[in-house]
């Protein structure tokens, strides 16, 4: 046992390192399960009102515990570029510009060849996240920027980047935004309206108010108009039990000999002065870390030693999303100011798209936005204009001493003051542009004398960069305004906001440190749900499409390991004849699961599967499902005749309306069938479709006395019908049919399934050699040749 860890340490179902966007998601979807869950987040929590404006309060607004700052940004610098990232309860959602766009679904890459050799490869397509994306920005209240509303017309910048894209033939848009325009969802839009409670209610407890135009987005929103996460998937998450620990920094991680992981962690008090602080642990079933792309890389890297046979891909994949700032200075129309304002407004409220090479353009794709700022960073813009602040002030004293010695002084002096302050002409027609896309994600991670080290050369990146540059000067001759980059580009250092990588995903082991879902390859119960397991850039602002894949990590999670239900049931008495017989909680039982998806079509008002599968072929009517088996004991499986296992997860077909959930599953392997040389692998989902009616999807896999070549085409092959009803076992006959059709498992998901294998309790390599060995044996009684 670890020095840190005791008998009798805290011990919960899950722990999730970190509140940003996967943390949050994660912890809220386990929690409304009835998993027993502990957020521990290392910054404070910031109710409305609380962050920093004054320079006092913005000189501690930083995080560095050993300096006794615990505030909002934490700002890191490696060789290439520099970083800023949120400390606090709701994560990145504290700071960013609240815009949730979907990655673009040819940019889900595969195979793509980077300079430095391997590939970029994302092995999640757009289409399965789609219905992920429909959940977050339904939580989030997704709402383009209201510009055709009067009280939000008058946003100059928003105005100025549509002209520009319509100018040089870009398609733009106005960018969802994570951001309360009204007093509630379909309500009349307004400035400054108190917003209605949520059902789930707000954690801080404090009135918010709608969007103010005030440009604050990116240091913290005090009027609570934005959505972020504390305001949403955290409140969620504690009105349905989860703990949410702030000022709990995680020290070290390690899983436990007996299952599960350990976690040990300090307790910051900044009311304190610096001193060792003790370390705490606390243990749990599964570990979610969602402590950042540097925090969680971090975390792995010097915790190492703990999880040995971690994949080799653990630090690569680095990148910062293509992010790069630049400035339209002194925007003119016809040698008259144009004004941008950039301070009016959220920090950002539209967006244009640069295509692709994989869209059939040339170059690496990208987005650029309009930028904001506060209103009161406009003084300093104009402190800044050095040039024409002085050429003022000697101006009005020329005039004070002209007046002083023609012995004709005046007493009011209001003019002379409003031209020294000046016409604001520098602030109200400059912009910044923000640019991000598609880099090359080649950079890596590693530790150097314990700290986090990256290496990361943006030269890779040059041709991307320069496109998306070249683009900005081009908005930027068309809006009349003088280019400028950021400063530190001479040194082509970038800042970005969005660093992305370090614990990649992937098809295998070889490819990435977790699968599809973000569970550690070799470590189960152990998943990566924030933007280190991004295999590349998104293009897009990042955040929608970390959360979009920290919903599906947590649907995948829950069918893996059971999830309280919700709606009807349906079914009869009869159903109980379907269960697995529960073997208790014996010590001694192992338990085993998988994943499998199956595609196909299917078509209503047919009973026949192949008629249903031709008919639906010729009109595009597809129908799958992804199905998590689960064997409670591998060992009473193993002896009864039907072979009975549960089945979780969903079904998905547009004559269903979508993706539906399975409220009741049963799989059947080997169960006999009507003569001694067949078996059926049997499944029954109970699900409800869009339209509240109850259906009951009953397939078959026809295993029987066939030539070898057989066995692929028949275990491969689901012959199903959909039927009106929650149908029991034994009484399909009698059942009205829906429809029917047949699904088909492709090779690249097979082998996907064959990666999914995972047990639970003490016997676990036996009983996976056990079920291999039953299953194998089956397919040879039935296929192998006859003498």
């Amino acid at each position: 046992m670890h020095a840190a860890e005791h008998a009798d340490a805290e011990h919960v179902d899950a722990v999730v390192v970190g509140s940003g966007f996967g943390g949050s998601v994660t912890a809220y979807r386990l929690a409304e399960a009835g998993q027993s869950v502990v957020v521990l987040e290392r910054g404070r929590d910031y109710p409305p009102g609380s962050f920093a404006r004054t320079p006092a309060e913005m000189s501690r607004a930083f995080w560095d515990p050993a300096e006794q700052l615990y505030g909002l940004f934490d700002v890191w610098s490696f060789r290439g570029f520099d970083s800023v990232v949120s400390s606090g309860l709701g994560g990145g959602s504290l700071i960013y510009a609240n815009v949730l766009l979907r990655k673009d679904e040819r940019w889900f890459v595969d195979e793509e060849a980077l300079p430095g050799g391997g590939y970029e490869c994302w092995p999640v397509s757009r289409a399965e996240l789609d219905p992920h994306y429909d959940a977050v920005e339904a939580m989030l209240g997704a709402t383009p920027y209201p510009l055709e509303h009067p009280a939000f017309a008058a946003t100059p910048k928003t105005h100025a980047m549509q002209d520009a894209a319509a100018e040089l033939g870009l398609d733009w848009q106005l960018a969802p935004l994570a951001v309360s325009f009204a007093p509630e969802p379909a309500a009349e839009p307004g400035l400054g309206l108190p917003l209605a409670d949520r059902p789930y209610g707000n954690l801080h407890g404090t009135q918010r108010v709608s969007c103010r135009l005030c440009g604050e987005c990116n240091i913290g929103c005090n009027d609570g108009s934005k959505n972020s996460l504390d305001h949403t998937y955290l409140s969620a998450a504690k009105h349905h039990g989860a703990d949410l620990r702030t000022l709990h920094e995680v020290k070290a991680i390690r899983p436990r000999p007996e299952g599960g992981y350990a976690v040990d962690y300090v307790v910051h008090d900044p009311e304190e002065k610096a001193r060792k602080l003790p370390r705490r642990t606390i243990t749990c079933d599964r570990l979610v870390l969602a402590a950042g792309t540097y925090g969680t890389s971090y975390l792995l890297l010097r915790d190492q030693e703990w999880f040995p046979g971690l994949s080799q891909a653990l630090g690569t994949r680095f990148s910062g999303n293509g992010d790069l700032l630049t400035f339209l200075l002194r925007a003119k129309d016809r040698a008259r100011i144009r004004p941008l304002d950039a301070s009016r407004g959220p920090v950002i409220t539209s967006a244009i798209r640069l295509p692709d090479e994989v869209d059939g353009a040339s170059g690496r794709g990208a987005y650029i936005q309009d930028g904001g700022y506060p209103s009161f960073v406009d003084w300093m813009v104009e402190e800044a204009d050095v040039t024409h602040e002085i050429a003022r002030m000697a101006r009005v004293l020329f005039e004070r001493f002209c007046a002083f010695i023609s012995h004709a002084p005046q007493s009011r002096t209001s003019k002379e003051l409003s031209e020294l302050i000046g016409d604001g002409a520098l602030s109200v027609s400059s912009l910044p542009l923000l640019g991000m896309g598609r880099d090359v994600p080649d950079g890596l991670l590693r530790l150097r004398g314990g700290n986090l080290d990256v290496r990361w050369n943006p030269d890779t990146s040059d041709a991307y960069f320069g496109r998306v540059r070249a683009t900005m000067r081009r908005i930027a001759h068309v809006l009349g305004a003088r280019y400028a980059d950021n400063p530190i580009w001479f040194r082509k250092r970038i800042v970005t906001v969005h660093p992305l990588g370090g614990a990649p995903m992937g098809r295998h082991p070889g490819e990435g440190v977790c699968d599809p879902w973000g569970e550690v390859y070799g470590f189960p119960g152990l998943y990566i749900a924030d933007g280190a397991a991004l295999p590349g850039s998104v293009g897009a602002n990042p955040s929608l499409t970390i959360a979009a894949l920290a919903d599906r990590l947590s649907t995948r999670l829950l069918e893996t390991t059971g999830r309280a239900r919700t709606g009807p049931v349906g079914g009869s008495v009869n159903d109980s004849a379907c269960e697995p017989e529960k073997s208790g909680d014996s010590p001694d039982r192992t338990s085993l699961s998988f994943t499998e998806e199956m595609k196909g079509f299917y078509t209503d008002g047919v009973n026949a599967p192949g008629a249903g599968e031709a008919a639906g072929r010729e009109a595009g009517r597809r129908l799958g499902f992804r199905l998590t088996i689960t064997v409670d004991d591998v060992e009473r499986f193993l002896k009864e005749p039907e072979h009975t296992a549960q089945a979780e997860g969903w079904i998905d077909a547009a004559v269903c309306g979508g993706r539906r959930q399975v409220e009741r599953g049963w799989f059947n392997l080997f169960s006999p069938g009507d003569a001694p040389d067949r078996r059926l692998m049997r499944y029954r989902l109970h699900f409800t479709d869009d339209k509240n009616r109850p259906r009951t999807l009953s397939g078959w896999k026809d295993i029987r006395h066939h030539p070898a070549s057989r066995v692929w085409p028949d275990t491969t092959t689901l012959y199903f019908r959909l039927l009106e009803g929650h149908v029991p076992d034994g009484e399909d006959d009698t059942a009205a049919i829906a429809g029917a059709g047949i699904l088909h498992l492709s090779v690249e998901d097979f082998a996907r399934q064959l990666t999914t294998f995972r047990t639970t309790g003490p016997h676990g390599p036996s009983a996976l050699e056990r079920f291999a060995g039953f299953f194998l044996g089956e397919l040879w009684d039935l296929y192998r040749p006859t003498v």
